[in-house]
């Protein structure tokens, strides 16, 4: 028993120390933001992203068809299992089983506290009881929340970013229109008459390296100037997020390697574009006391950057997705 409890702690503490790791690699701008009506479906691949985006990490826009919510709520619950359920259930089970877990790490084993058969014959009863209430006010709740109606996609009519810049690779690669076939699954509502010119990619290479580098600075001035409302919200987040933890996000060397357009598409007076970027950067933390490098270096990304603007107006970032 006494080996058994030095494999869970032993686990437990790697565990941490993984989800630490990751959390410190990934250190750049985080994804996240909306893409209109299209911000729940993905874009489609292209030559520098061959392979289907990931759905957006955070995002403020609400489904517009309330089927979409129902089945991404039936598809967690089928898919996650017990400790997955939201509301008052999920944090029940999470709870016994965090209680579990830390009696493992005291020492006392998965029921440390408890004196004999007849104690977890108790406790299973009670359990058995909370699921059940849980149950009935969760089926209480769904029925509620039925009648509700969602609110449309949010659509920003900003003004801001930064003029077109000198010819790069994105302006090169011969780059006007997107993937036909995927494109068409699209959403039937956005109109795809946009038409992206040397002009507009100029703008997106030199938008990629001027938010990287005002995030490197913590220049929220900047970037205010440059993204949404909603992605300078997560920008801060996150930077809040590297203060806590007493690191600086450095970044620098932002150079485009290649990059296409996925679509663009327009939705009233306003317009998208979603590009598919490689680019390389010196991405570090380094600590705030005394500079030292924490993690990172020189690296290659390929992320997909969702643009949009009031007709005629500039370019500013409105999402990141992991290609």
């Amino acid at each position: 028993m006494r080996s058994i409890r030095s494999v869970f702690a032993l686990s437990a503490v790697a565990a941490a120390l993984i989800l630490i790791a990751g959390s410190l690699a990934d250190a750049r701008p985080g994804g996240g933001g909306s893409r209109g009506s299209r911000t729940f479906s993905a874009p489609p691949v292209t030559n520098t992203a061959p392979r289907t985006a990931a759905p957006l990490e955070r995002t403020m826009t609400q489904p517009t068809r309330p089927g979409a919510t129902a089945a991404q709520g039936a598809g967690a619950a089928a898919g996650g299992g017990l400790f997955s359920r939201p509301g008052l259930l999920g944090g029940l089970a999470a709870g016994f089983l965090g209680a579990g877990l830390f009696g493992l790490l005291a020492g006392q084993g998965l029921f440390g506290n408890m004196a004999g058969f007849a104690s977890i014959i108790g406790l299973l009863l009670q359990v058995a009881l909370v699921v059940i209430v849980a149950r009935l006010l969760w089926a209480w709740w769904q029925r509620r929340q039925q009648g509700l109606a969602f609110a449309g996609p949010m659509q920003r009519n900003q003004q801001g970013g930064s003029p077109g810049g000198p010819t790069g690779p994105l302006s090169g690669l011969g780059l006007g229109g997107g993937t036909g076939a995927a494109a068409g699954a699209a959403a039937a509502a956005p109109v795809d008459d946009v038409t992206i010119g040397k002009d507009d990619y100029d703008a997106f290479e030199q938008a990629l390296g001027e938010i990287q580098t005002a995030y490197g600075r913590e220049d929220l001035g900047t970037l205010r100037r440059l993204a949404t409302p909603e992605m300078l919200s997560y920008f801060s987040e996150d930077l809040a997020a590297n203060a806590s933890r007493g690191v600086r996000n450095e970044i620098s060397d932002v150079h485009l390697l290649q990059g296409d357009l996925a679509e663009a598409w327009s939705e009233g007076a306003t317009q998208y574009a979603t590009l598919a970027m490689r680019f390389s950067l010196n991405d570090r933390l380094v600590s705030r006391d005394n500079g030292q490098v924490v993690e990172g270096g020189p690296q290659e990304v390929t992320e997909l950057w969702t643009f949009m603007r009031s007709r005629g107006g500039h370019w500013i970032l409105s999402a990141i997705q992991a290609a």
